[in-house]
């Protein structure tokens, strides 16, 4: 639509002219309920904003994405719809040096998670709404200027069916049948939020006093679906949050400034959380309706913290455009696990961190897009897609080496000064640069330029000179980088050196902690120690770079690596292994020998689910096509030799029944997960609950055991919202040609499917074991996609090109088709080309990892 892709030089432009004083917004949500021939369905929206011109007389425009606008009038004159609306922007002629614009809308209701989406919960058919907006969806829901450096306070009436209940940023009572909220502080466009709908609703409160005598207290609610208040751990929510809310005013010094903490776990969510001042939204996933993990609650609980760390880091004091997205994410991502890990349960949340985490960040960082930390944000597409591992995880990561690098009181200190600095404004990369230079006394200058403004991950290796004695005579670290980013950074490392005892356990024995910088780095240190079996730079995982290894710690890794005796230590090793099998310098096969050998004694339960993860990439990815049947049932025999010998009812057990289920293939296999579903097969105590039940017909389908009827059957007994989901990957997992041309239109050529059923379906279409029956759609993928970006939301078009991308079809002819499409289609939209860019490099790795895995069998 034109205007739609707001650009950086329109929102500089718009900014320099105007000033935002307040918004008024009434929405009537009555429209959510009952009968409709309305397509879309609509609800009307009336907003008004006043705000100031630097320029009398100049032109501007408001956003709004809208069917229809019904009217506008701006300073009491009365404008011509049809004359200034053009879908996505209301031109605003004229302007004086005060005004008043006043627009009356019919906004359309969503199915993919965009704006005010509208979900219809097929257990009791009772309709939920939330809105979602980041990074510009806003203008979907009310007319604004949708940019994150005009804010304002917003004042949100809301209208509602009876027995309703509506939630948004500030505390709200209902009168006369409307839902009435406080005005909020001044805040973005994109974290204003409206909830609404029939929800279980949970209260509780946060009281803190501070060392002046004063008392902040906070009104704690969490809510969800009506449907999952059975499984809704609501103290456990309640719990987390107040350490956290604890921990960031033990840090931060700036008393949480937005006055109610609400948390809403809402249906058909496309991210993991969002953080709307004083009203949360989470996918409604971390409800757990099933047995689940210590990991998942982990992550569920660095969720929360994440999103509140973003009270102070992105909405308190907010970046002026997305090109500083990183101000926000960065830290909300090293926050969440810096206070999980002091001020929760999960104390080895650096584990998860380093395992979980930058594994994202490697992969990122390793594509052709990579981009650095601060990026170059042209419009609002790119924004869309910059939300991104970098982003994240490279930013959080990049932190954990600021605050080695600096001290964390300096670190801490420099946040307390930003947030009073620039409290409800908005901020660019050197704002925090200054304070953290006024508080550490460092050249944070420069090593912005290293970690910040530059792309690419370096690797370390160690080298190690033994004398006759068996003691090192010296021990380098080498640092590499990529030849498309060659930049060598200022590395804080420690290298630790490990030893097995007579007991066998590999530890460590001797440690040094040091500055690496250029290409080769002697740690004096360690010269004179006993030779080390292994050598882990990046021990504790200080800084962000690939590990590698002499070869003498590689030998010591495929005997040993079960007896390293430090969880982080091994995680660490884990994650080097697996960097080194994605580069190709690791035959697939090895690393899922590795698994098999070792996954088994490894204690921390993250670790191994990723560990599971990795495994099943690598066979699908980067084992060699020849082996991939051997391979498969060797990982399908060892996942249910450790499912046996398992601990009953632990958590061990129930990770390796669900990786079971995931390469189960043989007539065996198949026929002892139908036994475990019904009744006729049994492992003691592993409880097939309902999710579980899901996983085992996951791959009953995908194989041809489970048909339709089998599934219809189990949708009548989990008649649910998630139960439908995982009826709609299952219905699509079936090897049947039919089956793919269906699930295939459904998504390409449909739009009626939400935003949940698409996902759901693209998850079933993509089959490892259906590489045949998939690839004729290889070519179809190429002709659909520029159309499917036009015509559907960003969204779902990412959805779409990333997820039916042929990235099964692992020959050179795919990756051929790829770049004759990128070279026919230089003009597309830039947001379009990065998705099939990457997509291609992907395949192209996998292409260099199988003919290593190819080359190692022909060795052997």
């Amino acid at each position: 639509m034109p205007g739609e892709n707001l650009s950086r030089d329109e929102a500089q432009e718009r900014a320099a002219l105007l000033s935002v004083d307040g918004y008024e917004v009434f929405l009537d949500l009555r429209s959510a309920i009952g009968e409709s021939d309305q397509e879309p369905r609509t609800f009307r929206s009336v907003t008004t904003i006043r705000f100031r011109s630097a320029e009398p007389g100049a032109t501007s425009f408001a956003d709004l994405i809208a069917p229809s606008v019904t009217a506008v009038s701006l300073n009491g004159k009365d404008l011509d719809p049809s004359e200034v609306f053009d879908g996505s922007r209301i031109t605003l002629e004229d302007l004086a040096a005060e005004n008043e614009l006043v627009v009356d809308a019919q906004c359309a209701y969503s199915r993919t998670g965009e704006g005010m989406h509208r979900f219809v919960d097929p257990e009791d058919g009772e309709v939920y709404l939330y809105t979602q907006y980041e990074p510009a969806d806003s203008r979907r829901v009310f007319a604004n200027f949708e940019q994150p450096d005009l804010k304002a306070p917003f004042r949100f009436e809301v209208q509602t069916p009876e027995a309703w209940t509506a939630w948004s940023n500030g505390s709200g009572e209902l009168a006369d049948g409307v839902w009435k909220f406080a005005e909020t502080k001044p805040i973005s466009t994109y974290i204003t939020a409206v909830v609404a709908g029939p929800y279980h609703y949970v209260t509780d409160s946060y009281s803190r006093t501070f060392d002046d005598g004063t008392t902040l207290e906070i009104p704690l609610g969490a809510l969800c679906r009506k449907g999952l208040a059975k499984h809704f751990d609501a103290d456990d929510v309640f719990l987390v949050t107040k350490q956290g809310l604890d921990f960031f005013h033990d840090n931060f010094d700036y008393p949480y400034p937005f006055g109610k903490y609400d948390q809403a776990f809402v249906p058909e969510y496309n991210l993991g959380a969002m953080e709307n001042p004083g009203c949360v939204t989470f996918r409604e996933e971390f409800i757990f309706r099933g047995k689940v993990t210590q990991a998942s609650y982990e992550r569920r609980a660095n969720v929360i913290l994440h999103e509140m760390a973003h009270m102070w880091f992105g909405d308190l004091v907010t970046m002026r455009w997305w090109d500083d997205l990183w101000l926000k994410e960065s830290f909300a991502d090293f926050m969440g696990s810096f206070s999980m890990v002091e001020a929760t349960r999960f104390t080895n949340g650096w584990i998860t961190f380093a395992n979980n985490r930058k594994a994202w960040a490697y992969r990122a960082d390793q594509l052709p897009s990579t981009h650095p930390v601060t990026a170059d944000i042209h419009d609002l597409q790119a924004a869309k897609l910059n939300f991104d591992g970098i982003t994240y995880a490279k930013g959080a990561s990049v932190l954990k080496q600021l605050v080695a690098y600096v001290g964390r009181d300096a670190f801490l200190e420099g946040a307390r000064r930003y947030f009073k600095r620039h409290a409800y404004g908005n901020t660019r990369l050197g704002d925090l640069l200054s304070v953290l230079e006024e508080t550490s006394g460092r050249d944070m200058a420069s090593w912005s330029r290293s970690w910040l403004q530059t792309a690419g991950v370096n690797s370390l290796t160690p080298q190690v000179i033994l004398n006759a004695e068996g003691r090192i005579t010296e021990l380098s670290v080498i640092q590499e980088a990529a030849q498309s980013h060659p930049e060598l950074r200022p590395h804080r490392v420690a290298v630790g050196l490990y030893r097995r005892s007579v007991e066998g356990e590999l530890t460590r024995y001797a440690r040094a902690e040091l500055d690496v910088d250029g290409p080769r780095t002697v740690v004096t240190e360690l010269a004179g120690e006993e030779a080390p079996e292994l050598v882990l730079v990046n021990d504790d995982d200080l800084t962000y770079c690939k590990i590698r290894f002499d070869e003498n710690s590689l030998v010591t890794l495929r005997e040993h690596l079960g007896d390293i005796t430090d969880p982080l230590a091994r995680a660490l090793c884990w994650s080097a292994l697996w960097s080194l099998t994605r580069d190709g310098l690791m035959p697939a096969r090895d690393f899922i020998g590795l698994v098999l050998r070792f996954a088994g004694r490894e204690s921390d339960i993250g670790v191994l689910q990723m560990l599971h993860a990795w495994t099943d990439s690598a066979l699908t990815h980067y084992a060699a096509p020849a082996w991939r049947e051997e391979g498969g049932r060797a990982l399908a025999e060892g996942a249910l030799r450790e499912l046996r010998i398992a601990e009953p009812g632990s958590q061990h057990q129930l990770t390796w029944a669900r990786f079971f289920a995931a390469v189960a293939s043989s007539d065996a296999d198949l026929q002892l997960l139908r036994g475990l579903l019904d009744g006729t097969a049994k492992i003691d105590g592993l409880d097939v609950d309902q999710e579980l039940r899901w996983a085992f017909l996951g791959p009953l389908a995908s194989h041809g055991v489970a048909d339709e009827k089998v599934l219809g059957a189990e949708l009548a007994r989990d008649d649910t919202a998630s139960g439908k989901r995982h009826q709609v990957r299952c219905l699509a997992s079936r090897p049947s040609a039919a089956v793919k041309a269906q699930a295939w239109a459904a998504v390409v050529e449909s739009d009626v499917l939400s935003n949940a059923l698409v996902g759901a379906t693209i998850a079933g279409f993509s089959q490892a074991s259906q590489r045949e029956l998939t690839a004729p759609y290889a070519e179809k993928y190429f002709a659909a996609i520029e159309r499917v970006w036009e015509e559907r939301s960003i969204q779902i078009g990412m959805d779409v090109v990333k997820g039916l991308f042929p990235h099964l079809q692992d020959r050179q002819g795919t990756v051929d088709a790829a770049d004759a499409w990128l070279a026919a289609h230089a003009g597309s939209a830039p947001a379009l080309r990065r998705l099939v860019v990457e997509a291609r490099d992907d395949l192209a790795r996998s292409l260099r990892a199988q003919a290593c895995d190819s080359a190692a069998a022909a060795a052997s």
